[in-house]
């Protein structure tokens, strides 16, 4: 079965479990506060990995579409 990316709100959520925002992620990593949201609707992997480093998983979880293509 193939997996789905994660849903935004699922995002921001696992995100706010960890006691920070995304805004604030943004912030302490240089960013505008808004600028890491590009990640949900297009492919930046800088972003993707430090969303991803934020919620302790690897990006290819997140975004499975981004990461597990198989070549055939």
């Amino acid at each position: 079965m193939k997996k789905k990316d994660w849903h935004r709100a699922d995002i921001i959520a696992a995100i706010k479990k960890k006691g920070t925002t995304l805004s604030e992620v943004s912030r302490t990593t240089g960013y505008a506060p808004s600028t890491l949201s590009n990640a949900f609707s297009h492919s930046w992997p800088k972003a993707e990995k430090i969303i991803a480093d934020t919620i302790g998983v690897h990006p290819s979880e997140i975004w499975p579409s981004r990461y597990n293509k198989k070549s055939k």
